[in-house]
């Protein structure tokens, strides 16, 4: 049996619906088919780690392809967010600049450093994912922007700045690093093999 079908799927999956949801918004409106499918594919994002872990097969070309399904998923769904709530998106433009502009921080450094994005998985990364489920759900299913989109901005930050540190700290590419402190631990255990 395949174990590593399963997990699989689900970031399969997430790759193909987040067209679906773009395609849903085009014409500047959604339906509630967008909200269904984006909470579908969230549920996905939950599972496909859990399972993979359980299963045994948690290996870093499929942790590299979560996060890239990551990136599909939410890129979708922030085009969608400008051609329906453009005005929105333009009334927090400082908040949301602050993220793209840490994020686009995080690339620069991950790719110079590495040569490819890091896929750390954090603490922080799963609580952004939460108030980035908030804030999407509460922007396309009752038109409200509000705390729930300051308070994802907030922890998009937090998140990315911890990110960037675990990647100066670390000495090599490593995937699921649940936090800085995780990190420090993983960089003294090469320090220490290094002077042995």
């Amino acid at each position: 049996m395949n174990f590593n079908l399963v997990p699989t799927s689900l970031v399969v999956f997430r790759f193909l619906i987040s067209p679906f949801l773009l395609w849903d918004a085009w014409d500047g409106k959604t339906s509630i088919w967008f909200i269904i499918g984006f909470v579908a594919a969230f549920i996905s994002d939950i599972f496909d780690g859990i399972i993979a872990r359980r299963l045994g097969v948690s290996t870093a070309n499929l942790r590299q392809a979560d996060s890239w399904a990551d990136v599909c998923l939410f890129g979708c769904v922030f085009i969608s967010a400008w051609l329906v709530y453009s005005e929105v998106l333009i009334s927090y433009r400082l908040p949301l600049l602050s993220v793209v502009v840490v994020q686009l921080l995080w690339w620069i450094i991950n790719l110079v450093k590495y040569g490819k994005p890091a896929s750390y998985h954090t603490y922080s990364a799963k609580f952004w994912g939460l108030t980035l489920f908030i804030a999407i759900v509460s922007l396309f299913g009752f038109n409200y922007a509000g705390l729930a989109l300051w308070l994802t901005c907030i922890a998009g930050v937090i998140h990315t700045i911890e990110e960037i540190a675990m990647t100066l700290i670390l000495p090599v590419w490593t995937h699921d690093v649940l936090s800085i402190f995780h990190a420090l631990k993983i960089r003294h255990k090469f320090q220490n093999i290094a002077t042995s």
